[in-house]
């Protein structure tokens, strides 16, 4: 059984709501004798690097039936953060938006 969900867009009141991470990162590759990446042997495999640094990150909560994005924030993703506090998210995004 699924729980009915109580959060909603203050645009359309829609509650079909996904929360989006986007993510960046820079991967880098020593160049040594054999193949660029202490890790590659023979060939160069993306996944095997030697350093990933993040870039970037950016957080939104997207309105499936309107698209209207809302961004946001979670520095981490506890018990504390339940559908008030997404809600709280939306409408404090909405309300600079429209400021």
């Amino acid at each position: 059984m699924h729980s009915i969900n109580s959060v909603v867009c203050p645009v359309c009141n829609g509650n079909q709501l996904i929360l989006k991470y986007e993510a960046t990162y820079e991967y880098s590759y020593i160049i040594d004798s054999n193949a660029p990446g202490l890790n590659n042997i023979e060939e160069l495999l993306p996944h095997m690097y030697d350093n990933r640094e993040q870039k970037d990150t950016k957080q939104s909560i997207e309105c499936s039936a309107c698209k209207t994005n809302y961004p946001c924030y979670f520095d981490k993703w506890t018990e504390k953060i339940n559908s008030k506090t997404i809600q709280k998210a939306i409408d404090s995004a909405y309300l600079a938006r429209n400021e």
